[in-house]
């Protein structure tokens, strides 16, 4: 008798998109090659959307103090940004390959996750550069510039990150089946929605809470359960992308972000 075939597992965006939600949160797959580090053009950004990038970069950096952790503090300031204007990509390529070694491609919006853990594997960072419409200032349920840029890449100009961050890619080009969905989960409560703990208290680094007004401000509240950084409990935690996060993890330091991830993925059969 053939053994049954084991039912895929749908990511979190993919349950959301085939119930309906937002056409965006879709994932794209690649079918050629996309614009990398200096091949990436500047987009010609009506006046419209810099005042947007003004409006949010300043909004945002309000909040940061005392709540983001010193690294991506020190992250932005290493890639130069100001509200005066969007970043280049190509730009903040040149700094990642002289600080962590990795690049930028532009992507057409939110890509199939193959596409996004090969690129990761490869140390290079897929990122959008549109920017959200003014009807969605306070919340967009699809990737942007705004998220990517902003959210993102002030970490992975610190070491310890960006190295988990390459294994991640790898380890996710293996997975299957649930080991697929505990990186899912994983992405989740690190990556996204991640509390580092520090001697001045617990400080945010997840990018969807640092690119978020109402995340940035309900993370560090009362309201939020924050558990202890363990990859086996964590992979096992229920979460909904489109809500405020009850319940959060926070690791130690980045190399135990590095060093936990690698110890779990060893565990499970995902890295050698």
């Amino acid at each position: 008798m053939s053994e049954k075939k084991e039912e895929r597992i749908l990511s979190a965006y993919e349950k959301a998109a085939a119930e309906g939600i937002d056409p965006r949160c879709i994932p794209l797959r690649l079918t050629g090659a996309v614009p990398v580090d200096k091949e990436i053009q500047y987009p010609n950004y009506l006046e419209s959307e810099q005042e947007t990038w003004r409006f949010l970069f300043d909004r945002q950096m309000k909040f940061l103090p005392g709540r983001a952790c010193d690294e991506y503090i020190e992250g932005a300031k290493k890639l130069n940004f100001t509200p005066d204007k969007i970043p280049a990509l190509k730009d903040l390529s040149t700094i990642f390959k002289y600080t962590t070694g990795w690049k930028i491609a532009r992507v057409p919006g939110l890509i199939h996750e193959q596409n996004f853990f090969k690129m990761l594997r490869e140390k290079i960072f897929p990122s959008t550069d549109y920017i959200r419409g003014k009807d969605e200032l306070d919340y967009t349920p699809a990737p942007d510039l705004f998220h990517d840029i902003f959210g993102h890449m002030p970490l992975l100009t610190e070491s310890n990150f960006a190295s988990f961050y390459r294994m991640f890619g790898e380890a996710a080009m293996k997975a299957e089946g649930i080991k697929r969905k505990y990186l899912e989960t994983f992405h989740w409560f690190t990556v996204e929605f991640g509390l580092i703990n520090k001697p001045e208290g617990v400080r945010i680094y997840g990018a969807g809470i640092i690119s978020s007004l109402g995340e940035v401000q309900h993370a560090l509240s009362s309201e939020v359960e924050v558990l202890p950084f363990e990859p086996e409990k964590l992979v096992l935690q229920d979460y909904d992308v489109w809500h405020l996060q009850p319940v959060l993890f926070a690791i130690d330091s980045f190399e135990h972000l590095e060093e936990g991830f690698k110890d779990w993925t060893k565990r499970i059969g995902l890295l050698p």
